[in-house]
């Protein structure tokens, strides 16, 4: 397939997230569909408004990190007018905690993960994993990021974020309010979501931790089917 779009991959930020590996995983596939791949480890690329006028998409890697003024201006700029952007885990949604415009941008920020039942912790990072189910809703049946997947079971972090109701959700969690957490109630929380702004999409998968998540053939179709539709 000859080469006509092009894709910017941005990773980089925190390494737990394995954001080298887990963007190599998609690349091949990119290029598969057509795309001609930019990678850059920085940010500072969405400041460049020439280049990002003639990227259909972004798959943005980047967690824990900054942004700077000039960098998130063009980024958004560039959603406005049509590039896509996709993404999963805190590699989109706990980017640029500094930036209050760009949580506004994404529509669902990471708040916590909550730890397995309090009898089985070990005091490592494996308490921060449990099995979780990711419940498709009526709307995913036939969008084309979802249709034809069906509720799943992870064993993974399982995101608790904080959300408005400008996205349009196609898959949520649950989070079980437990005798000794703080919150009283289950929380059902977005899983999967895409979002409009101005002329371009964005589309965001919560599961996506390390790269063994990342395999997993639903999560994996997820992610592959949102980054074609957020496309321009």
């Amino acid at each position: 397939m000859t080469a006509t779009r092009n894709a910017l991959v941005v990773r980089g930020g925190w390494d737990g997230h394995q954001p080298v590996e887990a963007t190599d995983l998609f690349i091949p596939f990119l290029s598969e569909q057509g795309f001609t791949v930019r990678v850059e480890e920085s940010t500072a690329v969405y400041a460049d408004a020439a280049y990002m006028a003639g990227v259909e998409l972004i798959v943005q890697c980047n967690t824990m990190t900054t942004i700077e003024k000039a960098e998130f201006e063009g980024l958004r700029a560039a959603i406005e007018a049509g590039t896509g952007m996709a993404g999963w885990h805190g590699g989109i949604a706990d980017s640029y905690r500094n930036n209050s415009d760009y949580l506004h941008l994404i529509g669902g920020q990471f708040a916590c993960h909550p730890v397995k039942d309090h009898g089985e912790l070990h005091g490592d990072a494996t308490d921060n994993f449990r099995t979780y189910t990711v419940n498709m809703l009526p709307a995913a049946a036939d969008h084309p990021v979802t249709a034809g997947i069906g509720d799943f079971e992870l064993f993974t972090e399982q995101y608790w974020v904080l959300s408005d109701d400008y996205i349009d959700v196609l898959a949520t969690t649950t989070l079980p309010g437990r005798d000794k957490d703080a919150w009283h109630r289950d929380v059902v929380s977005p899983a999967v979501w895409t979002r409009s702004w101005g002329e371009g999409r964005i589309f965001v998968a919560t599961p996506g931790h390390s790269v063994e998540i990342l395999k997993d053939n639903n999560v994996r179709t997820i992610i592959e089917r949102g980054m074609l539709w957020a496309s321009r």
